[in-house]
């Protein structure tokens, strides 16, 4: 056995040689669309219940039953365990393998062998009991076992990751969704109060049919923009029932069990939220972290892969106690052992093992390229969000002086129309300015909300707090 390790020794310096690759990422020193100034860039850091920056009681209460309840993140729970089992069962390979078995018989013979003939003997009765323990153990000596071991551990890390990745986007997906439902009520709040101006802008106008004063041109006219209003009501009641469904779902609830009180896009405020630097954003995104865990399990089952061409050393051992009586079974006489030790070395094998190692390695480049990924799209997410959450809050404060400027001359024509002093062609266009301007408002608004939940969502959720460093005053102190 010594001759044959020996003889592997050489060999493995050619297969433990392997090298971990290198990502090779390109960090850049600050993000686009961010402040370049790292003390501004870290001043607004997201918390860890950065969802409370928004001052809702009712999403807030929303956002905490979709962590415990969410079905999805149950589902990645779940997960963790079977990865956890999984690496358990890797791990038992260090160790020895140890079985005990206990058996007793009796058997008797014929008292005839031939027909005709009886046995000299008479009546022949054996009986033998025994009680052993067996072990066996295979010698880790070149660190396979080791190997298999790491790659579960870290696909267990791993696992821990996609549950983080799993509840950031059931509680971004939560937030989005309730905006939604308020966008909704807002948006047919904002309808229904047109229909009212425009139902009232009708009956103006059929008082002035009464009078002589209007056509039946002015009626028909302002009655076809009542019914419009009217009929863009149930899409929006569609739509704000099927946001509360979706709703619903990420708090694995039936959707008659959930009552949303509701409330205004208005009243939902704005947090501040700088994204740091990007060589943290590393570290604080899960899905990238949970990308690197899967490359280090792939580094470690191609280790595992080279080192199953080296021999392999098993130990065994057996003893216990086997007697033909049962009260002597536990005397020194019947004592019973062996010990074997045995080397297995592959030497041809179809190239099975070689196409193993090749597939580790397949497999290792993809998942380096997985990471690379990952991190780039990393910083292409928070740049995009910056972008997002800068043009959104422009477009809602345009779109607010729109409103504003419609609203006044819906007033203006209105005003005019009671005194008879404008025509009928400038109120509708009034009106259908600022109904289109109010609903647009609601909408710029949801996007705006929705902006700020994917910039949280592209930093990774909440970051832990950084340490405060003692200054030079205390530390002399």
């Amino acid at each position: 056995m010594a001759y044959a390790v020996c003889l592997a020794l050489p060999l493995s310096g050619c297969l433990l040689g392997g090298e971990k690759p290198d990502a090779a990422l390109d960090i850049p020193q600050a993000y686009r669309e961010g402040p370049q100034n790292p003390v501004v860039a870290e001043a607004a850091l997201p918390s860890l219940d950065w969802w409370n920056g928004f001052r809702s009681r009712e999403l807030t209460e929303i956002i905490e039953e979709a962590r415990s309840s969410n079905l999805d993140i149950a589902a990645a729970i779940a997960r963790i365990v079977q990865a956890d089992a999984t690496s358990r069962i890797a791990g038992a390979a260090l160790l020895p393998d140890i079985s005990g078995s206990g058996s007793g018989s009796r058997s008797r013979s014929s008292q005839t062998t031939t027909p005709g003939e009886t046995s000299s003997s008479g009546r022949s009765e054996r009986a033998l009991y025994s009680a052993s323990l067996t072990a066996s153990y295979e010698v880790d000596f070149w660190g396979k076992n080791r190997a298999a071991l790491r790659a579960a551990e870290e696909n267990a890390i791993a696992s821990r990751y996609d549950r983080e990745v799993v509840g950031l986007a059931t509680v971004a997906s939560a937030a989005n969704a309730y905006f939604q439902v308020l966008a909704a009520r807002d948006r047919l709040r904002v309808g229904r109060e047109n229909l009212v101006s425009a139902t009232r802008v009708l009956n103006l106008i059929q008082q002035r049919l009464s009078a002589g004063t209007a056509s039946s041109l002015d009626t028909a006219q302002q009655e076809s923009l009542v019914a419009t209003q009217r009929a863009a009501l149930p899409p929006l009641e569609q739509t704000l029932r099927q946001n509360q469904a979706a709703l619903a779902v990420l708090v694995a609830r039936p959707p008659e069990r959930l009552n949303i009180r509701g409330g205004s896009l208005r009243s939902i405020a704005l947090p501040r939220v700088t994204p740091g630097l990007p060589s943290e954003l590393l570290t604080q995104r899960p899905d990238i972290r949970e990308a690197e865990a899967q490359l280090a399990a792939a580094n470690a089952n191609v280790e595992n892969a080279r080192l199953a061409m080296l021999p392999s050393i098993t130990l065994t051992a057996e003893g216990g106690y086997s007697s033909a009586a049962l009260n002597t079974l536990v005397r020194p006489e019947s004592v019973l052992f062996s010990l074997a030790a045995g080397v297995t070395q592959p030497i041809f094998d179809g190239l099975r093992l070689q196409g193993q190692l090749d597939l580790t390695k397949g497999r290792q480049d993809e998942l380096l390229q997985n990471y690379r990924k990952a991190a780039i799209s990393a910083f292409a997410d928070v740049d995009n969000a910056l972008v997002a959450v800068k043009q959104t809050a422009l477009r809602e404060q345009l779109q607010r002086d729109v409103v504003t400027s419609s609203r006044r001359a819906f007033n203006i024509a209105e005003t005019r129309l009671r005194e008879g002093t404008v025509d009928l062609v400038t109120v509708l266009n009034t009106q259908q300015t600022l109904y289109q301007a109010e609903d647009t408002l609601a909408q710029a608004r949801l996007a705006r909300l929705q902006a700020i939940v994917s910039l949280f969502q592209a930093l990774g959720g909440g970051w832990l707090p950084k340490p405060v460093e003692a200054s030079n005053d205390t530390n002399a102190n």
